[in-house]
């Protein structure tokens, strides 16, 4: 039995060794948001509550993302009032019967230069044999807030 429990925990600190150099390994921010999706699995949030978490994520993050945020919140919510509000991975996203169907990530969530609105598996914008599941947002010019209505009223068909 000590035999046992002694390679286990050799197995583990070797393990653990080979996990902690810089090149593998989950990121600092990637890391913080599996955490708050764990959280985000153990509440079951209502509408309003998967609202109330939207608006405070948004309400979280720098300007230029805030103000896109916003509008991309109030299209999706004016396009599909069917898709429920809620977090997921610490981002705003907009679900039907319990599943993501698009969600927007600000820049600064992963250091990335643009913002982006994603899509899940969910989304109906299958077309043909290749298609886009997430589009790089730099400014949301009424162009832009048109073509994200559209694949909203796509992706919920």
């Amino acid at each position: 039995m000590a035999e046992k429990q002694a390679t286990k925990k050799a197995t583990r600190g070797a393990a653990a060794k080979r996990t902690t150099g810089k090149a593998t390994g989950f990121s600092a921010e990637e890391r913080a948001a599996m955490r708050e999706r764990a959280r985000e699995l153990k509440a079951s949030a209502s509408r309003e509550e998967g609202e109330r978490a939207v608006l405070d994520k948004i309400g979280e993050m720098s300007e230029p993302d805030r103000a896109m945020a916003e509008r991309v919140h109030a299209i999706v919510t004016a396009t599909a009032p069917q898709l429920a509000p809620r977090t997921w991975y610490g981002m705003p996203a907009y679900g039907k019967d319990g599943d993501v169907v698009c969600f927007f990530q600000n820049a600064q969530k992963f250091k990335m230069r643009y913002a982006t609105l994603g899509f899940s598996h969910h989304a109906r914008l299958d077309e043909g044999h290749m298609w886009p599941t997430q589009y790089a947002l730099i400014e949301l010019t009424p162009d832009v807030e048109t073509r994200i209505a559209e694949l909203v009223r796509q992706a919920v068909s």
